[in-house]
């Protein structure tokens, strides 16, 4: 199927099991609901907000089935499932026995898109272990300011169903996909796409590094312009070679270094695009400045390369990749700087929640009181710790699994400080502050940049990142 081709399915009378209640659950059974299909709805769970949510569905005439989404309904012809069910319950492998395909939400945009009697817009995908949602936001802002018509949606929190459905019209789209949604999203054919890296992830739902980077490389899957990769990541340029893409489409490449032909990259504090000029051999384009970057990170310079060759697969103007990018504005708790007290600069990275998001981030900065600490997900940190070790002033460790670096950095950075927190009460974020503070020197960095899942001691990665704000907050106040 070509990018811009669009599929026409028969809903009327079509049994279909939406497999989940949540956020692309509920939408995608109303879609169904309204184009005839008879739809059942199974959830696992059955507490007060599933029954709830049942309710809502039962009034339009949807079948919901709480408390039991292993077992397939009766007539079942097709499967739609939220992206975070595991390929291996029992429904997908009954579904699989009985030969019935399986979608997940994206899949499910895909196919519902321009029957609403709207043009469908092309897709600019992106996927990859860490950057996802800057890098969609940032093309976003860039697309933008090139005066098309597009949102950010997928994986960042708007659903794709409502995107393509809904009453807004859209030139184009710059979608975010986990590895989980295109896992179920076989034919899905985006204008262009980019994998930004590939590191140890979900392994627990995928089964293997393998079959996660298979995921992942789903999204180059039918690319009519462009394949963009990470020049600095060989695995993500792997992908491309493996793709079976349209006649024409392109290998792009993106650097931090001085780009070669096809590439875009960085010479002189100047983002450039060797791809997308007359004599890419000889010439480069200016796109912007490092210093247009919002913050200007090495992994956040790489976000926007990458957001910039996209946008220029589709044809933007240099002028709108500068304007994008100065406009951008990152999303909390992505290295979001807070304070700067006494001549040090404490800093916020709360969203890197493993050790690829802690590397880069750690790469920021060259002198660093590191807070680290939490749910480790089965992650080892000697790679992380001896890659950051010279940056290091000292460590403070909280959290459930803080041993696991207080180990490594015994074995590889023996000489660093480590204050080790033996609490995992919320209250510990105002003194892992206070003791980063007393390591602290003039120019240092202290950098909330946990490497671990904050679900041991916080609601989410936002929680901690907010109660890590609110200590540099009362610290500054004592300091004054």
């Amino acid at each position: 199927m070509g990018s811009q081709e669009v599929s026409t399915v028969d809903w009327q009378g079509k049994h279909v099991t939406v497999a989940g209640l949540g956020v692309s659950g509920i939408p995608a059974a109303r879609a169904l609901h309204e184009r005839g299909a008879i739809v059942t709805v199974v959830n696992d769970s059955d507490d007060e907000r599933a029954r709830a949510q049942a309710a809502e569905l039962e009034a339009l005439g949807i079948t919901v089935r709480l408390g039991d989404g292993a077992t397939l309904p009766p007539s079942t012809e097709l499967v739609v499932t939220a992206p975070g069910w595991q390929p291996d319950k029992p429904l997908f492998l009954a579904a699989a026995e009985a030969g019935v395909d399986i979608w997940g939400d994206v899949e499910l945009a895909w196919r519902l898109r321009g029957t609403n009697g709207r043009e469908a817009a092309p897709w600019l995908a992106v996927t990859g272990t860490n950057g996802k949602t800057t890098t969609v936001r940032m093309l976003a802002s860039i697309l933008e300011a090139a005066g098309l018509r597009t949102a950010a949606v997928g994986n960042i929190g708007v659903s794709l169903l409502d995107a393509v459905l809904g009453e807004q019209e859209y030139d184009v789209l710059a979608v975010e996909l986990s590895s989980y949604q295109l896992h179920w999203a076989p034919s899905l054919r985006a204008h262009s796409a980019a994998v930004l890296n590939l590191a140890p992830d979900h392994l627990d739902w995928h089964g293997s590094m393998e079959a996660y980077a298979a995921d992942k490389g789903r999204v180059y899957e039918g690319n009519t312009v462009a394949c963009v990769y990470n020049a600095a990541d060989p695995a993500t340029e792997e992908l491309v070679r493996e793709a079976d893409v349209e006649e024409g489409c392109r290998a792009i490449g993106f650097t931090l270094g001085t780009p070669g032909p096809s590439q875009l990259g960085v010479v002189d504090g100047i983002l450039v695009d060797r791809a997308f000029v007359a004599n890419r051999q000889k010439q480069a384009q200016e796109l912007a400045e490092v210093s247009d970057v919002n913050p200007p990170a090495p992994h956040n310079i790489a976000n926007a390369l990458a957001a910039a060759a996209l946008a220029r697969a589709f044809g933007v103007e240099p002028a709108a990749v500068r304007d994008g990018l100065r406009a951008f504005r990152p999303d909390a708790h992505r290295i979001e700087h807070v304070a700067d007290i006494g001549e040090v600069a404490y800093v916020d990275d709360s969203k890197a929640t493993n050790t690829h998001a802690t590397e880069a981030s750690l790469a920021a900065y060259d002198s660093i009181v590191w807070i680290a600490g939490g749910l480790a997900k089965g992650a080892t940190f000697d790679e992380l710790v001896t890659g950051a070790a010279k940056r290091l002033r000292g460590v403070v460790l909280m959290g459930a699994d803080r041993a696991l670096i207080r180990e490594a950095l015994t074995r590889h950075a023996p000489e660093v400080p480590v204050v080790d927190l033996d609490r995992t009460d919320t209250g510990a974020m105002s003194e892992a502050v206070e003791h980063a503070a007393r390591l602290a020197r003039p120019g240092d960095t202290v950098l909330l940049a946990p490497a671990c899942a904050s679900m041991d001691m916080f609601t989410n990665y936002n929680k901690r990142g907010e109660a890590f704000a609110d200590a540099v907050r009362a610290h500054a106040e004592k300091s004054a």
